[in-house]
């Protein structure tokens, strides 16, 4: 789920449809959502590690997951043997779950890239999907991207005409943080 859409930024960018697809533009939302969303406060973690034992899954996180036995969670980005929604069996600490999964047994290996673990229908496109502050900050961070891909030689000019080559770096962050203000999370920013 998307919290910007082609038409939004393409109005944005004032580009047309007949230069720039909406499957091209897509891509640079989703670009951008996944910079912003986990810096969000929400009910989400990261996978850091992964294992099945005797038919049980167990996922180690990045940050203390909050879920309790019985929490619906979704898993995404691990592979296609973790992924989906399970019900979860068992808590280890504050950074590991367990849930029952038929396969055979996997050692505990990394997950890298990490992985991404969410409460069931409270992950950060859903918590934030009316949040307007949160609508600017992708908008900022879409420009940014789409002007950093089209510019000529990849540079773009300030207000001033001076080259600003930097603008894909942390001062695009620190542009946004300001924007996001309460709502993020400071632990994930850490992690």
């Amino acid at each position: 789920m998307s919290l910007v859409t082609p038409t939004q930024l393409r109005a944005v960018l004032q580009v047309s449809s007949s230069l720039y697809s909406d499957a091209y533009l897509e891509k640079v939302i989703d670009t951008s959502e996944l910079v912003i969303l986990p810096l969000l406060v929400s009910y989400s973690s990261a996978v850091t590690e992964r294992r099945i034992k005797s038919n049980v899954a167990t996922l180690a996180t990045n940050t203390p997951h909050n879920y309790i036995v019985g929490s619906s969670v979704v898993v995404t980005g691990v592979d296609a043997t973790f992924n989906g929604t399970y019900t979860v069996t068992a808590i280890d600490g504050e950074y590991a779950f367990s849930y029952a999964k038929t396969n055979a047994d996997i050692n505990t290996n990394a997950v890298i890239p990490n992985g991404e673990t969410y409460l069931s229908g409270k992950d950060a496109a859903t918590i934030y999907a009316n949040n307007p502050a949160v609508y600017e900050a992708i908008i900022v961070v879409s420009v940014e991207i789409f002007q950093s891909i089209t510019a000529a030689g990849g540079q773009i000019e300030g207000v001033d005409f001076q080259p600003t080559p930097y603008r894909m770096g942390r001062s695009l962050m620190n542009r946004v943080i300001g924007i996001l203000g309460k709502s993020l999370d400071t632990g994930a920013m850490l992690a």
